[in-house]
């Protein structure tokens, strides 16, 4: 039967005596990281792959994710691993404690990611695109942006995507045809259909914040017109908490030969 099981002494010596942990125990990201917080970090996650996420590896692959009315079920138990790993705090390992993360050292996520992505590939897909969408935010998004999304996405209840592809260009995004047009009150219209999309549509958190493409009416062409905008499945209301659907949708599934649990989507919107 497969089995896993987390390089635990490997990472200790790359951390250890490659990065010289002692030389570097001075850096603002590690005065509160010892060699015993890193040794319990490493064994938490090595055991959290080994025997909850590792399981559901061929499980997940055999059954693959379903799509019916818009919405998308995915393998049986990967919603309760994605409980767990929430639970836990992994998806703010490394994050800002300004935002409820936990200020880690990056090469404990560059860890983590390394061990969820050899236990089970799908599964770690959905964490994957979160944190890269959250990051996003935290790095170029203004600060009310950041106070809005930044607090729930690292705490794992909702999740994210970049939408970039569309039918009719992969890697050219200056023919992205995706439109944004400015209402009234500040909002944008997005409309349009992206492809290609990892965890574009799922059932393990509340709300996922996608991150679109797109031009307005009076950009240039290519990419030096192009935005990227913040498309909730669900619109938040005054308390910011998710309420009415928005406009998107996820059209259908690629039946792919490969990680078939980790929902690859094309996306339809008209928000």
């Amino acid at each position: 039967m497969p089995s896993y099981t987390g390089p635990v002494e490997d990472f200790r010596f790359l951390i250890a005596e490659f990065l010289d942990l002692d030389a570097c125990s001075d850096l603002p990201s590690l005065e509160d990281v010892d060699s015993e917080v890193i040794e319990a970090v490493l064994a938490e996650a090595a055991r959290f792959c080994e025997s909850v996420l590792q399981p559901l590896n061929a499980t997940g692959d055999a059954q693959g994710c379903r799509l019916e009315d818009g919405e998308v079920s995915t393998p049986e138990g990967f919603r309760d691993a994605y409980r767990i790993y929430a639970e836990n705090g992994w998806p703010g390992l490394t994050s800002s404690p300004d935002f409820g993360g936990q200020g880690m050292p990056h090469f404990l996520g560059i860890a983590l990611s390394e061990m969820i992505t050899a236990a089970n590939t799908s599964w770690g897909m959905y964490p994957a695109l979160a944190h890269g969408a959250w990051e996003l935010i935290d790095q170029h998004g203004s600060e009310a942006q950041r106070k809005t999304w930044l607090p729930k996405m690292i705490a794992g209840e909702w999740t994210g995507t970049m939408n970039l592809t569309e039918p009719h260009c992969g890697t050219d995004l200056g023919l992205v045809r995706t439109r944004a047009e400015r209402r009234d009150d500040g909002s944008y219209r997005v409309s349009g259909t992206k492809i290609w999309i990892s965890a574009g549509e799922h059932d393990l958190a509340e709300n996922i914040v996608h991150l679109v493409l797109a031009r307005t009416p009076d950009a240039p062409e290519g990419t030096r017109g192009l935005s990227l905008f913040i498309v909730p499945k669900f619109r938040l209301d005054d308390d910011g908490h998710p309420g009415e659907r928005n406009g998107v949708q996820c059209a259908g599934l690629d039946h792919k030969m490969g990680i078939r649990a980790s929902a690859t989507c094309e996306m339809v919107y008209d928000s």
